[in-house]
């Protein structure tokens, strides 16, 4: 690597799954991992392999099916998180173990209950397990900024003296700030023993809201790794931005001197897969891939937009995959076109998915006088979010009003891979829980809404709608998403394929041999 290069160590799918409220399936983390290879991201941390056998088996699928970047798994320092890591990442042609153990005083003593000598014997031992699976081993000194400097500097030289070969220093806690981790940076690669032999890197959360700022001065003080998540999601307040460290390395790299080999222009469709995945819509403020980070409403900055580009804007918006120019699709659009348009907005479609989008376009440009980019995102999205069947919602129709002599109804009408064909009426308190309360009774799922949200996702009368459900059955909870012009007929749909997943979960799970126990 080279002084000028800065890796992009993506957490997305480990520290930002882990967040509440962003959990993802393993199909769901593959289709991430493979967007995210594709934008260029050095190191994906695939998950935590020793946490469940859900983690193990997504690690491990990623491991076999995602290349160009190296596939890593994070373990504790023990025997049993690293066999499971090793484990899980041996398909990888590239594969990395990140093992890990805190260094910082109120760690030591009250969660590890060990002394200095005892952590550093723990550190040494773990890497030194870990080179029998991979050579790339980074080693994380859990809360290095709140451990004592010369402690710190004993614990890295140790990790380094044992074989890793990248070393992590996180800001477990969100505390530092620029100036005070560009000293340490400064000191450890410049007094640490073996440094030379290691790449330093960063891993800031954003509890104060200075990931990012923390994560630009650590890279001035001699980081050449950041460890990151596309839109900033992790644990808390959340981690450092993928998308905003890495403008600004380009952006500013008359002043940085450094880089990334992240392809920019792959950034918004990545940002925009994730928050359809997880639910979780960018807040419109936010740098980079908010609604509004290339949006200029007052007067005197339309002028000046107006009259040359760069004096508001820093980036230009296709720098990061936003097309401007707003092809207009209608109903005698063909194949073609809409595939042109999909690559232009950051999609790579093979030809089934193609097929599918394709039909669901066709249909919502009979309802649309005009489809815009919006349109064609959501529709992709939606097909990529959802694998079909074995359920196919075939027709709905809900009759609502404020007349108290007539309950809301619902006339739904599935269909089943295996050939039924089921209809139900169904009458409830409201609209939306007649069409849920029905399409249980036709699948025989006993499922609880906890919350489901509806928003546009473009603009007009026949405004394209988004609906995102959250649901429980027993100690499980799952997340679904449907798109339509019609709002509850999109909630029916986010429904539907939560059942699905259920579904097809159980036909994979009775398919499949016992797995042995992991030693």
């Amino acid at each position: 690597m080279t002084q000028d290069h800065v890796k992009i160590f993506d957490t997305t799918l480990r520290d930002g799954e882990q967040a509440p409220g962003f959990s993802m399936g393993g199909a769901q983390k593959l289709r991430l991992a493979h967007a995210i290879a594709e934008m260029g991201a050095d190191i994906i941390e695939a998950g935590f392999a020793a946490a469940s056998p859900g983690d193990f088996d997504a690690v491990n699928t990623i491991a076999k099916e995602v290349e160009g970047a190296t596939i890593c798994s994070l373990s504790r320092c023990n025997d049993g998180d690293i066999h499971a890591s090793g484990k899980a990442i041996a398909p990888a042609k590239s594969g990395r173990i990140h093992t890990f153990i805190a260094t910082s005083p109120l760690h030591r003593e009250y969660k590890l209950k060990m002394d200095k000598d005892q952590v550093i014997e723990r550190a040494i031992k773990g890497i030194t397990l870990a080179l029998a699976y991979t050579d790339d081993v980074e080693f994380s000194a859990e809360d290095a900024i709140r451990t004592e400097r010369d402690y710190l500097k004993q614990v890295v030289e140790a990790a380094i003296d044992a074989g890793a070969t990248t070393i992590n220093i996180p800001d477990t806690v969100g505390y530092t700030t620029p100036e005070e981790i560009t000293d340490l940076f400064t000191f450890l690669t410049t007094e640490v023993a073996g440094a030379e032999k290691a790449v330093f890197s960063a891993h800031c959360h954003d509890d104060l809201g200075l990931a990012v700022a923390n994560s630009l001065a650590a890279v001035r003080g001699g980081a050449r790794q950041v460890e990151c998540a596309m839109n900033g999601i992790g644990e808390r307040a959340g981690n450092c931005a993928l998308e905003e460290i890495a403008m600004a390395l380009r952006t500013r790299k008359d002043f940085f001197g450094v880089d990334t080999q992240i392809d920019t222009k792959k950034i918004y469709m990545v940002s925009k897969l994730l928050a359809s995945t997880t639910g979780n819509p960018v807040p419109r403020n936010k740098a980079i891939v908010g609604k509004n980070a290339f949006a200029h409403e007052s007067g005197i900055h339309q002028h000046g937009v107006l009259a040359n580009r760069e004096t508001y804007e820093i980036m230009k918006p296709e720098d990061v995959g936003i097309e401007q120019d707003n092809l207009v699709l209608g109903k005698h659009s063909g194949r073609a076109a809409l595939q042109n348009r999909a690559q232009k907005l950051g999609f790579s479609l093979s030809d089934n998915q193609l097929n599918s989008v394709f039909v669901d376009f066709k249909n919502l440009a009979d309802k649309k006088r005009e489809v815009f980019d919006a349109d064609i995102e959501a529709l992709i999205l939606g097909e990529a979010i959802s694998t079909g069947g074995p359920w196919n919602i075939d027709s709905l129709y809900v009759s609502a009003g404020s007349d108290a002599d007539n309950s809301p109804e619902a006339n739904i009408t599935l269909s089943h891979e295996d050939g039924r064909v089921e209809k139900i009426s169904q009458k409830a308190g409201g609209p939306v829980n007649a069409v849920l309360m029905g399409i249980n009774k036709v699948t025989g799922h006993d499922l609880h809404l906890d919350s489901f949200k509806a928003r546009s996702v473009t603009e007009g009368e026949d405004a394209m709608a988004e609906a995102d459900v959250r649901v429980s059955s027993g100690y499980e909870s799952y997340h679904g998403r449907g798109t339509s012009t019609d709002t509850i007929l999109a909630t029916a749909r986010a429904y539907i394929d939560v059942i699905n997943r259920i579904e097809r979960r159980a036909a994979r799970n009775h398919n499949q041999q016992p797995i042995a126990a992991q030693h």
